[in-house]
């Protein structure tokens, strides 16, 4: 967010500036200048404001372009994190199905897929929750387009900051349940809520997710009862959390610090200025 500072223009009196009265002794008359007056010249100087109206008007046009800076700079912010392909929603295509390899890595996207995007997250990561915000619709689309499908990579390394302690985990395993039922609507669906500004913690905040509510908000995205039944259970907890450690690993191998991280053909993308990258898939 941007700050606003609003400068006051200054301005330095030098109203009260010393005289000077030189009173001249007068001499004494010569008979030659008799009838004459002699002429001084003043020695007191008059005072002189130090600014002037164009002051002023140099310090009101200097507001008035900070001012423009800083609401252009909103603005531009505001555009940037605006969502792209808004309101098209989570993905549609029941052809489009998800999978859970054996380090965890959930992949979304139809048979066929010509371009793959890989994407490091954490649930409790409000940067994932950005991201998910602004491209995931459009990701969405592509994905229905089977132009792209997408490599999940989910991560646990922010659980300290989640009230439980393992929200995160407890994320990755709730996502691995739907996953693995190959419904990838479905999953689409429960991931968008996941990073959503309703339904995602704070970080230090005072509550999270019991697996009771994650399994609930599986069920309202559509997943089967086998899905829920899962998350209900916490059965994955363990193997989510084992495949999260694989997920970081990763990450550093990828010559990656922190979420969200998006690489696309071995490439990492700077997702803050390459706001067209999604577009940039094809």
């Amino acid at each position: 967010m941007l700050r606003t500072g609003f400068l006051r223009p200054l301005s330095v009196d030098r109203d009260t500036v010393f005289s000077v009265n030189a009173s001249t002794p007068s001499s004494p008359k010569s008979p030659k200048s008799s009838g004459s007056a002699r002429t001084t010249k003043s020695s007191k100087y008059t005072p002189q404001k130090s600014s002037s109206t164009s002051t002023y008007v140099l310090g009101g046009l200097a507001l008035l372009v900070i001012a423009a800076v800083v609401i252009g700079g909103v603005l531009w912010q505001n555009s940037r994190s605006a969502p792209r392909a808004d309101g098209y929603g989570s993905v549609q295509n029941t052809a489009v199905t998800t999978s859970v390899d054996p380090s965890g890595v959930v992949t979304l996207g139809a048979p066929g897929a010509s371009r793959t995007v890989d994407i490091f997250e954490d649930a409790m990561c409000p940067y994932c929750a950005e991201l998910e915000n602004t491209y995931g619709q459009e990701l969405a689309q592509k994905i229905d387009d089977g132009t792209v499908a997408v490599r999940y990579h989910m991560l646990d390394f922010l659980n300290r900051l989640s009230p439980s302690g393992d929200y995160s985990t407890r994320a990755v395993a709730a996502s691995q349940c739907i996953a693995a039922t190959g419904d990838g609507p479905a999953f689409s669906a429960f991931h968008s809520n996941l990073f959503s500004p309703e339904f995602q913690p704070e970080e230090n905040g005072s509550a999270d997710h019991t697996n009771a509510e994650l399994a609930t908000a599986a069920g309202d995205a559509g997943a089967s009862d086998e899905a829920v039944q899962c998350i209900t259970d916490g059965a994955g907890v363990a193997t989510a959390a084992t495949n999260a450690e694989a997920g970081s690993a990763a990450l550093a191998a990828a010559g990656a610090q922190g979420t969200p991280t998006v690489i696309v053909d071995g490439a990492i993308v700077d997702t803050t200025t390459d706001t067209g990258w999604v577009a940039d898939l094809g």
